[in-house]
């Protein structure tokens, strides 16, 4: 028996991975534990989790393998920093200490912490990103594109994998990035980077393309084969301490928009002239490669796969026959994607396929027992009701019906950004002011931000125009036209967020403004209460779908124990919590004890 652990760490969103003779056995994010957002501490929480998942001690461990090669990223910044000396001099001031004191020494730094004494494997980035996503994937044969900001060298890469065999064809180098491209795009519109990406994406159909033009004859060269050249005279990236420069500011009319103030209809068109342009670079880097290759099913990795609007495009374009995305494709999968690496490549592992794919739904996290729930809600002294599974399905269906809003724990803790039903927080999606009442006082974000629906996988096609699994809500499909509600000759007037309180659909919650939503389909395979859940409100009330949103607010990890489950409970306007078997109604709540000011304790991003 091997059992390997794969850790990322250092940048953005730490994980732990373990995977035991090929099996994916436990993978989390280090947030979830610390209660920090996007944590890039190294995963010493993670890594307990994984152990504790399988068994084990770090005496069992045979292999540990880091997601990246520290010296070849090192070699990439001292590189950047002598071709713009001396205009980088601040930022190198800043990065150098950090890499002189801790990055340089990760043998060290991992022995450390996890009290190992064996050989430390490294993978490439992109390796890790293409591992995670090919190997998990439910193709004997498939293309694998990996698209993020930069890996050492490396900011979009595409391989071939076949059986357990994975290699390199061709990659676009630093810097010339589709995601530093977006995030730029990102800062300027006053979000966050490496966080913020999402609203980008939830603001652009608000938008019109005004500035792709623009962004196409100034900033970049784009080619047909989907490379593309940046003109650095635009970014500030790899020089400074912000994203974009003067002349940026100068060609899109204005210094970034300020973090927290109004957002106009410039942030909007910008919004949706970047996102035009990714999808058509994604299309094309797409259509060159299943051409080159032959390969029509296609894997996706790395954190412009978390695109789900440009990946339901791509699914619907014809290009591809089958797709499949990591749902941890950002940097928190690339623990499990070195990890399966060393297994099938270093190893030299044969690779079983799936029916479906080898992630379990992505529900490889730490979970709640029945037993512990109970115990706790005992102990912090609060009124609870303890019901047996059809009880329990029955009562939250009944409320959901009644448009009251509901937080879902139930099994295993999802890996990755998306709540799939073990960590959410749910409702109705008929309800006219679900969207509304949701954003503002449950997640506390911003009104404009939509939600995805969680339906029945035999009932999708239904109410979208898709019929293919998307268990991990990574994609974006339109909403059927027979359930559309056609805007009058007024409405079709509006401009902007005044288009956001207009019903679009006969689920109006899940409905964005383009009459799309992001699907995730449910099966029961892997969640079969949330399966049973959705059958029973379809029940109720021949509606076979929920709003699904994640379990946490803006600013704080999804909630990952019972404790965190019941803070964010009591600090929103939720109306029940449900965890495991234990059901809690707000009316009945004492007041929490330490409720002040509870926002001050999270970044609003």
């Amino acid at each position: 028996m091997t059992t390997i652990l794969g850790i990322s760490a250092f940048y953005h969103d730490s994980a732990a991975a373990l995977v035991r003779d090929g099996e994916i056995i436990a993978a989390a994010q280090e947030e979830r534990f610390t209660r920090k957002k996007h944590d890039a501490g190294f995963p010493k929480h993670a890594v307990d989790y994984c152990l504790t998942e399988a068994g084990i001690a770090m005496a069992d461990i045979d292999h540990v393998v880091f997601y990246d090669k520290p010296l070849t990223k090192f070699d990439r910044i001292l590189e950047t920093y002598l071709a713009v000396c001396p205009s980088g001099f601040r930022s190198f001031l800043k990065a150098i200490p950090v890499w002189l004191g801790e990055k340089l020494w990760m043998d060290k730094i991992i022995g450390d912490a996890l009290d190992f004494d064996g050989d430390i494997l490294y993978a490439e980035h992109h390796e890790s990103h293409a591992a995670s996503a090919f190997y998990p994937s439910p193709f004997e044969k498939a293309l694998v594109l990996t698209l993020d900001g930069v890996g050492e060298w490396a900011t979009s890469s595409v391989s071939l994998g076949d059986g357990n065999r994975l290699d390199l064809i061709a990659e676009l180098e630093f810097p010339h990035s589709l995601g530093l491209l977006y995030s730029a795009f990102t800062y300027y519109t006053g979000f966050k980077v490496n966080s913020g990406e999402y609203k980008v994406m939830g603001l652009a159909p608000y938008g019109e393309p005004v500035y792709k033009e623009r962004i196409m004859k100034h900033v970049m060269e784009l080619r047909e084969d989907g490379s593309f050249k940046l003109n650095m005279e635009y970014f500030n990236f790899h020089r400074g301490l912000t994203m974009t420069s003067e002349k940026f500011h100068q060609l899109f009319d204005g210094p970034p928009r300020q973090s927290e103030t109004t957002i106009t209809q410039k942030e909007m068109d910008l919004a949706r002239s970047i996102q035009d342009v990714v999808e058509e670079i994604v299309l094309k880097i797409a259509k060159h490669w299943v051409q080159e290759t032959g390969v029509r099913d296609v894997c996706l990795a790395g954190g412009v796969a978390l695109n789900c609007v440009a990946n339901g495009k791509l699914l619907r374009s014809g290009i591809v026959d089958r797709l499949w995305i990591q749902p941890a494709a950002g940097d928190a999968g690339g623990a499990l994607g070195c990890a399966l690496a060393v297994w099938h490549k270093y190893l030299d592992k044969p690779r079983e396929v799936s029916d479906g794919d080898s992630q379990k739904g992505s529900y490889l996290g730490p979970q709640t027992s029945p037993q512990s729930a109970a115990e706790y809600f005992t102990q912090i002294g609060v009124p609870f009701e303890t019901l047996d599974k059809d009880q329990l399905l029955e009562k939250t269906a009944s409320v959901l019906a009644e448009e009251k809003v509901v937080g879902w724990h139930q099994g295993r803790m999802e890996f990755g950004p998306r709540a799939l039903g073990g960590r959410s927080i749910i409702g109705d999606p008929r309800s006219q002011q679900m969207q509304k009442v949701m954003n503002l006082k449950i997640k506390y974000r911003e009104s404009f931000r939509p939600f995805a629906p969680s339906v029945l996988r035999e009932d999708v096609s239904e109410y979208f125009q898709q019929n293919s699994d998307s268990p991990y809500m990574l994609l974006v499909a339109p909403v059927k036209e027979e359930r559309r509600i056609p805007m009058d000759e007024e409405q079709k007037k509006l401009f902007g967020i005044d288009k956001l309180n207009i019903p679009r659909s006969d689920l109006p919650a899940i409905t964005h403004v383009d009459y799309s939503a992001r699907i995730q389909t449910v099966d029961g395979k892997y969640n079969p209460m949330y399966y049973g859940l959705l059958k029973k409100f379809k029940d109720k009330t021949g509606c076979p779908v929920l709003v699904n949103t994640s379990f946490n607010v803006r600013g704080e990890p999804i909630v990952c124990t019972a404790a965190d489950s019941y803070r964010c409970f009591m600090r929103t306007e939720m109306d029940y919590l449900v965890v495991e078997n234990c059901i809690l109604d707000k009316t009945q709540q004492p007041a929490l004890k330490d409720d002040s000011n509870w926002q001050d304790e999270f970044e609003l991003d």
